[in-house]
C-alpha cells in the first residue's frame, strides 16, 4: 500500500495534553484513529488511552492482512471501547465514566470508511476541495441544523464545547456514526483532528494550507495558526494526515505495525 502519513499534537493553552492519535497498518490495510479526553468529565485522558489501545488491539487481532468488513471493524471498536471505558470506571470506582470523542479512517481496496461520536472530525481532501466531513455530534451543530444560529455563530458560541454524544459520559445514550466505503482517487488526503484544529479555521484555510506545501509542513502550518488564533486559551490540537496513491511512498508490513504518538 501506497501512503504518506504524519501525526502530531500540541498541548495548547492547557496544563495538560487529553488528545490521543494513532495509526495502523498491513500490506492492504491503513487504520488512522484519534480520541479527544473530555476535559469537563473526570479522567477524560484515560478514556482516550482506552479508546486508542483497543483499537489498536483490535486491528491487531483482525487484520490478517486486510479487514474482512472494514466498516463493522470501526463500528465494533469503537463499541468496544465505550463498554471498557464504562467497565474502567466501575472497577475504579470513579463515581462517574469518563468522556472521549473518537474519530477513524480506514483505507482498504482503495477506498475509504469511516466512523466517529462527538466532535473530532474526519476531512476527505481532494483536489484542494473538502470531498467529505463528518457531521458533528454537539449542541451547537443541532441549533445551526435547526436554523438557531449560522455556521459561522458555531466558533464563538459559549456552548460550541457542549457534546451531545461520547464514548463513557452516559452508558446507554452511546451511539456511532458511520459512512459506507467511498472510492479514493491517487492524492486524496484523509485528515482526523479534534476540535483544537478545525476549531479556530474556516474550511477554506484547511483546504489551502495543503497546495502545494509538503504534508508536514502544511500539517504544523495549519497547528500554528490554530494555536495562534486560540492564543492562551488554546485547546489540545492534534491531527493525524495521510496522502494515498501510487505516487507516495511503499509502507510494506506482513504484520501489523502500531505506531501511537507519545503526546
Amino acid at each position: 500500500m501506497r501512503f504518506t502519513i504524519y501525526q502530531a499534537s500540541h498541548i495548547g493553552g492547557r496544563s495538560y495534553n487529553q488528545d490521543l492519535v494513532a495509526h495502523a497498518y498491513t500490506n492492504e490495510a491503513l487504520l488512522l484513529v484519534l480520541s479527544d479526553g473530555m476535559g469537563g468529565h473526570l479522567h477524560g485522558e484515560i478514556a482516550a488511552q482506552i479508546t486508542i489501545q483497543t483499537f489498536m488491539q483490535a486491528f491487531v487481532q483482525a487484520a490478517k492482512p486486510r479487514m474482512p468488513e472494514p466498516e463493522l471493524f470501526l463500528r465494533e471498536a469503537m463499541q468496544r471501547a465505550h463498554r471498557a471505558i464504562i467497565q474502567y470506571a466501575r472497577d475504579q470506582q470513579l463515581g462517574g465514566n469518563p468522556g472521549t470523542t473518537c474519530v477513524a479512517a480506514l483505507v482498504q481496496d482503495g477506498q475509504v470508511c469511516w466512523a466517529y461520536a462527538g466532535d473530532s472530525r474526519f476531512y476527505l481532501l481532494r483536489a484542494g476541495q473538502i470531498a467529505a466531513v463528518t457531521h458533528d455530534h454537539s449542541v451547537v451543530q443541532q441549533w445551526a441544523d435547526w436554523g438557531i444560529i449560522s455556521p459561522e455563530e458555531m466558533k464563538t458560541h459559549p456552548d460550541r464545547n457542549r457534546i451531545t454524544n461520547c464514548l463513557g459520559g452516559v452508558e446507554d445514550m452511546f451511539f456511532v456514526d458511520s459512512s459506507p466505503s467511498v472510492p479514493l482517487q491517487p492524492g486524496d488526503i484523509l485528515l482526523l483532528c479534534s476540535d483544537g484544529l478545525w476549531g479556530p479555521l474556516t474550511d477554506e484555510e484547511i483546504t489551502a494550507a495543503f497546495s502545494p506545501a509538503p504534508l508536514s509542513a502544511a500539517l504544523l502550518q495549519l497547528m500554528d495558526k490554530a494555536l495562534c488564533l486560540g492564543g492562551k486559551h488554546a485547546d489540545n490540537t492534534t491531527a493525524v494526515i495521510a496522502r494515498w496513491g501510487d505516487t507516495e511512498d511503499e509502507q510494506a508490513a506482513t504484520e501489523p505495525v502500531c505506531m501511537v504518538l507519545d503526546a
